[in-house]
């Protein structure tokens, strides 16, 4: 069972953007809202060179690294064909207009 951590408020993180969350030790983790309002966590660390994954352009639903152009799936963290890799994704809801990420 997964302890759920209060972030930020919703509207704290730009359509189409991020926001970054240091936990600790294991890397930034960006937290980023489609234009839906969907939200989604991954490792901001790109699988190709490692570009801040929340400095890309997020679209539908990927973000484009800007370093290289690699698009990532925000829904599993995965590279998009023909480019392969893939960044840890993470459990994230939004409650009341509250987003929460799993600890």
């Amino acid at each position: 069972m997964s302890n759920w951590k209060l972030i930020c408020k919703l509207e704290d993180i730009p359509q189409l953007g991020s926001r970054i969350v240091r936990p600790g030790s294991g890397g930034d983790i960006a937290i980023f809202r489609t234009s839906d309002d969907e939200v989604f966590a991954l490792h901001d660390k790109c699988p190709h060179k490692g570009g801040p994954l929340s400095q890309g352009i997020v679209h539908g639903k990927r973000v484009t690294c800007p370093l290289h152009g690699w698009n990532i799936g925000l829904e599993d963290g995965q590279a998009v064909a023909p480019d392969v890799g893939g960044c840890s994704k993470f459990e994230v809801k939004v409650e009341k207009g509250q987003v929460l990420l799993a600890v």
